[in-house]
């Protein structure tokens, strides 16, 4: 294969071989979605998934939806509230959900605005994901059984590093 003119990059190494852009787009829209896509945003066709509650989550309140009879939990806050000393930040949290095949819900623009209002995300975030109980328990427990090993580990070198 043929190297293409210096400047030209990917855009030019795939013009030599002799499809458009528009051909390489078209292709790769028929593979599907990424496979960590996002799923859509919760959709606002039901009006009961914008009604905004404060939930008793393991004795802090929590904003939450009912969606489809789950109460999903706004993820930001309940970061900041449980998870913030345990990891070292929200993509972290990201991170981990992939890891163990959890896919939060994405907000809608007015569930966004109501948790906005209500402080749970700061004044300048316009977008947010949403977590199940169940969800947000494989998580912390996760995010704290992680954090148990390493101490467990540190504190075992330092004990063998002592008896030298």
């Amino acid at each position: 294969m043929q190297l293409p003119p210096p400047g030209l990059g990917l855009l030019g190494s795939l013009q030599m071989m002799h499809h458009s852009p528009l051909e390489l787009m078209a292709a790769a829209h028929h593979h599907g979605p990424p496979r960590y896509g996002s799923p859509p945003p919760i959709s606002t066709s039901d009006p009961s998934a914008n009604e905004c509650k404060l939930v008793d989550y393991r004795g802090q309140k929590v904003a939450a939806f009912i969606i489809q009879g789950d109460t999903m939990l706004c993820l930001p806050q309940a970061f900041e509230l449980f998870l913030k000393h345990l990891v070292g930040g929200l993509h972290t949290v990201y991170t981990k959900l992939k890891r163990l095949d959890i896919v939060p819900l994405v907000c809608n623009v007015e569930q966004v605005r109501i948790l906005r209002g209500l402080g749970a995300i700061q004044p300048g975030v316009n977008r947010c994901k949403l977590l199940s109980c169940k969800d947000f328990d494989v998580l912390y427990r996760d995010c704290t059984t992680a954090r148990y090993v390493s101490l467990n580990i540190a504190r075992s070198i330092s004990t063998h590093s002592y008896l030298k």
